[in-house]
């Protein structure tokens, strides 16, 4: 199964599985069926329950909020992760806020499905990493599903269990990919996977290493659209200078999962952490932060982040490629960690 067809799997069973839920978002209803054909088929099944709304991202933020705090459970597509900034107001001063503000007399079960990153030649406007401007907003949880994960279960958990606003983000690239799920050896391709349960038992993390039981000499952190990167660079490395890396690729972005970076952190003392975005004031930087004051003395080295240039994203593909991370980037930063 392919990345998007689980997300689309999944909106059909949590709409069949509770009348609360509605989709709503701009282009969403058939034939189009949404910019990334995520909600392809909801329309024709559950026409007044999937809502074609105004290019007005501000009010239709408002409005999903409006419903989920009249005990619905909306589903809100920003056709553009780029777009979202139009709808900063509505998340940080109204559906964060108000469960608190009303002493949890009301629940914003509201969950904003958007597609993030670049790599498609779209340009500086509809192709940046734009979560990182939510980290320090409290009472929002971030999910950034990789094709490691389901994507589709992760998004019911979200859908059917939260009872606050949740940013749901997928990386576009990720869309055609197949799923790549453990066998029943546990393994993945190459790799050794494993799921940690540390952090949070909805939404794990997935650890991934081409040597099972080995301790490792880098720990990589890396989420969504980077993990395909991350475990390309694993591979290269170990097979040019057999360097053994393991990596570490949360679904959970926000509650910030440490739990399940910190032991393989503190086992191997060197990390590197890879993100589409850039580097200042990102989620690598607090991921650092936080791996520091827990396991300081554990560390060989600095910790290494790998980030995109801060310039805007070019449309020119070869340009583009020049400004967002790649795995030579990720290569050269595990080559330093282990002084190679």
């Amino acid at each position: 199964m392919r990345y998007v067809e689980s997300l689309n799997q999944a909106l059909h069973q949590v709409m069949a599985a509770d009348d609360r839920v509605f989709v709503l978002g701009e282009d969403i209803l058939d034939p189009y069926g949404g910019a990334f054909k995520v909600t392809k088929g909801l329309s024709s099944i559950y026409p007044d329950r999937v809502l074609a709304t105004p290019i007005s991202e501000p009010s239709i933020t408002g409005f999903a909020t409006g419903m989920a705090m009249r005990g619905l459970l909306p589903i809100l597509e920003i056709m553009f992760g780029d777009f979202i900034t139009l709808c900063t107001d509505q998340i940080i001063n109204s559906a964060t806020k108000f469960s608190w503000m009303y002493n949890e007399q009301v629940k914003v079960p509201l969950v904003i499905r958007t597609p993030m990153g670049g790599r498609r030649g779209y340009g500086p406007t509809h192709s940046q990493t734009l979560e990182t401007l939510f980290l320090s907003v409290p009472g929002l949880t971030i999910i950034a599903p990789s094709h490691f994960h389901d994507p589709g279960n992760l998004l019911r958990k979200a859908v059917l269990s939260e009872r606050g606003p949740v940013l749901f983000v997928e990386n576009k690239l990720l869309y055609p990919k197949r799923l790549s799920q453990p066998d029943q050896s546990g393994r993945i391709g190459d790799f050794f996977a494993e799921k940690l349960f540390g952090h949070n038992k909805d939404y794990p993390s997935i650890s991934l290493s081409l040597v099972k039981g080995e301790r490792a000499d880098v720990t990589l952190v890396a989420y969504g659209g980077m993990a395909p990167l991350a475990a390309e660079a694993a591979f290269n490395v170990f097979m040019q200078h057999e360097i053994v890396v393991k990596i570490i690729v949360p679904s959970l972005v926000k509650p910030f999962p440490l739990k399940d970076v910190l032991p393989s952190a503190q086992e191997s003392g060197r990390v590197v952490i890879a993100e589409e975005a850039v580097r200042t004031a990102g989620w690598g930087a607090e991921m650092a932060s936080q791996i520091c004051e827990s396991a300081f003395d554990n560390l060989s080295k600095p910790i290494e982040r790998v980030g995109a240039m801060e310039v805007p994203i070019p449309s020119s593909r070869p340009l583009e490629k020049t400004v967002l991370p790649q795995v030579s980037d990720i290569e050269k930063a595990i080559y330093r960690q282990v002084g190679v």
